[in-house]
């Protein structure tokens, strides 16, 4: 091994042991912010609230386009009736929880970063510190905990206006049953295909939430530093979803 690549192991083995540490750190902090409602309350809004409209919009083309893709594949066997079955089942196992992430990156995810980080930049964190108030407690922990909350529930608006958006194209537009459209999947959909929705969404929004605070925690205090930990946010959690998705779809398998 060269040593630029033992340098590169080594350095990833070293963000990752940094990152754990926090983690726990986080975990430990998250308890006593508890106790603060009002905060949670508000990064909930921020990060879900000021998300719906992107959301509910890719949620709604999303379910049209399995609606009118689903339409020409199960057209070809004379499926036609399962389209109602398909598109539940595409939404609430992977869609879903997978577009609604990537969208929670891009937006709430860097706008968390840049937040925290820009607090690191002006020496609002250091501030904190010398008054003897934890900022993991009153800074980190309330915005981890919005996000993973916001998170889940951005994913159930997605499935529910995306499964609209599959009955407009589908009922409306290619003339499926409206009564079979709802039938089949009602009789299709079981408890485990739910339960995969929600474990992968609650994952991603721990996962993705925890990404998007520790990287505005640690960067570094100037305006480029913000701007590069804004960008390790969106990679790293695009990458952790994608990963994290198909270990979640095999555990389930």
């Amino acid at each position: 091994m060269s040593d630029g690549s033992r340098e590169g192991v080594l350095e990833g083995l070293r963000k990752t042991g940094v990152t754990a540490l926090f983690f726990g750190r986080l975990l430990g902090a998250c308890v006593p912010a508890l106790g603060r409602p009002r905060l949670i309350i508000a990064q909930i809004y921020n990060a879900g609230a000021r998300s719906l409209i992107i959301i509910m919009l890719s949620g709604l083309f999303t379910g049209m386009v399995l609606g009118l893709q689903g339409y020409d594949l199960l057209h070809r066997f004379g499926a036609t009736s399962a389209l109602g079955t398909a598109a539940a089942l595409s939404l609430l196992k992977e869609l879903g929880p997978v577009l609604t992430a990537l969208l929670f990156a891009g937006r709430a995810g860097t706008a968390l970063t840049s937040e925290i980080g820009l607090m690191r930049a002006t020496d609002q964190l250091t501030a904190m510190e010398v008054m003897a108030v934890d900022p993991l407690r009153h800074v980190a922990a309330p915005r981890f905990l919005g996000g993973l909350i916001a998170l889940p529930l951005l994913t159930a608006i997605f499935i529910v206006v995306g499964l609209f958006g599959a009955q407009l194209v589908g009922v409306q537009m290619m003339g499926v049953d409206r009564g079979i459209f709802w039938s089949q999947m009602q009789s299709a959909i079981a408890l485990k295909d739910v339960t995969e929705g929600v474990v992968k969404s609650v994952a991603f929004g721990a996962v993705l939430s925890l990404i998007a605070v520790n990287e505005g925690y640690h960067a570094d205090p100037t305006a480029e530093g913000v701007g590069r930990a804004t960008t390790r946010t969106v990679v790293a959690s695009s990458v952790m979803t994608l990963l994290l998705d198909y270990v979640l779809t095999a555990a389930f398998l």
